[in-house]
């Protein structure tokens, strides 16, 4: 019975409201309170229209955030009263396109509790089944086709539902209300081991057998083998190869076990709804090989991201290795024909399943830094990523990132997504994919971008394709991107003093940077301070190479190190006549030269080992050297004084490689200081890929706030070059708003 003092009440919701479960959920709150009117998806929003008592409905509208959906995260951005009265029930009625929608795309979910207790439940039509989910669970962004996210729009379309799933799909009060992935064993996916008839117990056979097999995932494949297995890890590194580089291990989410192999206080975020790879400290007497992780004192854990490898797991027992199946540097791969092919020199054992990837998506990776998860790639469960800006673009934009670490980022009105990693641009795939997730993201968020954002530097891909578009191309400087990106996520309007630290970035004037120090804000950076320049030799060899900056910095500073180079003479000629030896003030280069100078590494086989070694080997402690701090406009931090100390073999490797550390940590802090007194400034930012390093963050935070200072450090973007297409939209932002 309606009574004339009920009112009428609408509201429109944005966030995490797709993929979640959160129409049934106001559907049965509003029934429990007895309330009528509607809910239906507006692509990316979601619209309620309720009618009831007054007190009732505003009991509505909190519980529409305090008690929505685990994985849901709403945001009420329209609230207003209703002259009409709706019909006597409530409904859910069907998705409807508005123009101007704030879309949400979801991310792929690791799978429930819900979910897990009736996937071991015996007497469950779904135990064991490989697939199974519900609205807090299961895959997302990796099987949308497009908007909105209906189960037509999916890769699940062309498996038509059986009748008990129908049933639970069209029932409100079931949990796998229009759970779009929904399936059983009877109509959905399947596995395929090699047409075994257990293709889990053949899989789980091989592995304990020392083989290597391809399994598909959520994103893409793996490669795995038994990471307690010396000899099948040191095949698998020969066979793909990755000579050195970190490999992930995948643990059974067992208790017992984790405690035996990682620090219990990331359990908690190894068990998130994204399933990360979290860097953990190793532990002594770990059963893992050495081989995991070469020279290092830290693993790449993970836990199971899917029913799949919950079940792979539970027979298993113990951890395996779980790396991105694919060429090195190149993106995951998601086909079955493709990854048979482009991987048959490392195996002939494939786990597949039919259930088609729509996109690539490599597993997200974090590692903790004062105590707070930071990002090193974005990926499964965590991406696309949606940031708000501080102002609104005064156009459409896509901004292309750089060459390594790739990651694009799309941006209108007030609203940035940054893509999944992409990686190193270097090859073809590499290239393709990225064109494919530009054209891929314009068309899911429905924005089509009216100009473009590029690195500064002419040769990087990205750089490139932007030129060949028709649209009009701004350029970003490296370093000024990175400043901004960590302004754009932890905004605030007053000036700050940034420490933008890094591999070798374009700056003015062709110059190598990489241990820039500016102030201001995003658009406006003044550069105050530096790191002394050094040169080594041979150019675009010098990154994998750590030894010629080892050479440079010794000639530079009149200290002898040949290491019995054949070429020494030939070398140190052309660096004297300045041949090939572009200068660089790349702190990430003074740590690949420090690396060098202890012995740790010699010729890298992968990007930023030596800088990893270093900190890895960085034990005891020692106190720091106070470096000069030179120069006048633009103040310059002098390594020279840290060259004798490195090559003083009568201190231990470890010392040596804490000095190091210590030093630098010291010297930021002293420029922090002096810029304080000149600008008065108490914000200071932290970017690119340097501060990675737990070492020399970890010391920076604590000087810096027993100074006073407020310190940021990326906590939802990585810090390294997968942070630049972000830095490089808000500084156009700022650049356009300021001119």
């Amino acid at each position: 019975m309606k009574i004339a003092s009920d009112k009428t009440k609408r509201w429109i919701l944005t966030g995490q409201v797709q993929g979640v479960g959160f129409r049934p959920f106001v559907y049965r709150l509003a029934t429990d309170l007895k309330l009528s009117g509607w809910v239906k998806n507006q692509l990316g929003q979601v619209e309620i229209v309720a009618h009831g008592n007054s007190k009732i409905l505003d009991k509505f509208a909190k519980s529409l955030l305090d008690k929505a959906p685990s994985v849901a995260k709403p945001e009420i951005i329209v609230c207003e009263s209703l002259e009409f009265v709706p019909d006597d029930s409530f409904q859910i009625i069907a998705s409807e396109e508005t123009k101007d929608a704030l879309i949400h795309v979801p991310p792929d979910y690791a799978p429930c509790d819900d979910c897990l207790t009736e996937f071991n439940d015996p007497s469950d039509r779904r135990y064991l089944y490989p697939f199974i989910n519900c609205t807090q669970c299961g895959p997302r962004f990796t099987i949308i086709n497009s908007l909105p996210y209906d189960r037509p729009n999916t890769s699940m379309a062309n498996f038509l539902l059986c009748p008990d799933c129908q049933a639970e799909y069209e029932n409100p009060h079931d949990r796998r209300f229009h759970a779009e992935p929904v399936a059983c064993p009877v109509c959905g996916p399947n596995i395929e081991f090699h047409n075994q008839t257990n293709a889990i117990h053949a899989a789980v056979q091989a592995l304990q057998t020392g083989k290597i097999i391809a399994v598909k995932g959520i994103g893409g494949y793996h490669l795995m083998c038994d990471a307690c297995n010396d000899e099948a890890v040191k095949n698998l590194r020969k066979l793909k190869p990755r000579l050195d580089k970190p490999l992930a291990v995948l643990f059974p989410d067992n208790l017992a076990i984790l405690t035996a192999c990682i620090n219990l206080q990331h359990i908690q975020f190894l068990r998130d709804t994204m399933r990360p790879i979290v860097l953990v400290k190793s532990v002594k007497n770990s059963p893992l090989s050495k081989a995991i992780a070469p020279g290092l004192n830290e693993v790449g854990v993970m836990l199971p991201c899917s029913p799949l490898h919950f079940l792979l797991m539970d027979q298993v027992k113990g951890p395996l290795v779980a790396t991105s199946a694919n060429i090195s540097g190149e993106p995951i791969l998601t086909e079955a024909s493709e990854v048979e092919q482009r991987l048959s020199h490392i195996t002939s054992k494939f786990l597949h399943h039919n259930r088609p990837i729509v996109r690539p998506a490599d597993d997200s990776v974090f590692r903790f830094i004062q105590n707070k998860q930071r990002p090193i790639r974005l990926g499964r469960g965590c991406s696309p990523l949606k940031l708000t800006l501080p102002f609104n673009l005064s156009k459409p934009t896509l901004a292309v990132g750089g060459q390594q670490k790739n990651t694009i980022a799309l941006g209108w009105e007030n609203q940035v997504v940054i893509s999944a990693h992409i990686g190193d641009l270097g090859s073809p795939r590499s290239q393709m994919i990225f064109e494919q997730v530009i054209t891929d993201l314009q068309r899911l968020y429905r924005v089509q971008a009216e100009q473009i954002i590029g690195d500064f530097h002419p040769y990087y891909n990205s750089s490139r394709w932007a030129e060949k578009t028709e649209l009009p191309v701004h350029k970003v400087l490296h370093h000024h991107a990175h400043a901004s990106a960590v302004v754009g996520e932890f905004y605030s309007p007053e000036p700050w003093l940034v420490f933008s630290w890094d591999g070798v970035g374009l700056g003015e004037n062709n110059q190598l940077w990489g241990g820039e120090s500016f102030y201001g804000t995003a658009g406006n950076w003044q550069r105050v301070a530096t790191l002394r320049s050094f040169a080594p030799p041979g150019g675009d060899k010098v990154g994998y190479e750590p030894w010629r900056s080892a050479l440079a910095l010794c000639w530079e500073a009149g200290q002898t190190w040949s290491q019995n180079l054949p070429d020494y003479d030939l070398l140190h000629h052309a660096w004297q006549r300045k041949i090939n030896c572009p200068a660089t003030s790349a702190v990430g280069r003074l740590f690949d030269g420090a690396a060098a100078l202890l012995g740790l590494v010699h010729n890298a086989s992968f990007e930023g080992q030596g800088p990893m070694l270093l900190e890895a080997i960085c034990k005891e402690a020692a106190a720091p050297i106070m470096l000069p701090i030179n120069g006048d406009e633009i103040l310059e931090i002098d390594w020279q004084p840290l060259i004798p100390m490195l090559l003083d073999s009568n201190k231990s490797i470890s010392e040596r490689s804490a000095c190091f550390h210590n030093s630098l940590a010291v010297s930021l802090c002293h420029l922090a200081k002096i810029f304080r007194a000149k600008y008065g400034i108490t914000r200071i930012g932290l970017s690119g890929g340097v501060f990675q390093n737990r070492v020399l963050s970890e010391q920076v935070f604590s000087l810096l706030e027993t100074d006073g200072f407020q310190i940021f450090l990326g906590e939802r973007l990585p810090c390294n070059d997968a942070g630049l297409s972000f830095g490089q939209i808000v500084e156009i932002l700022f650049k356009n708003r300021d001119s």
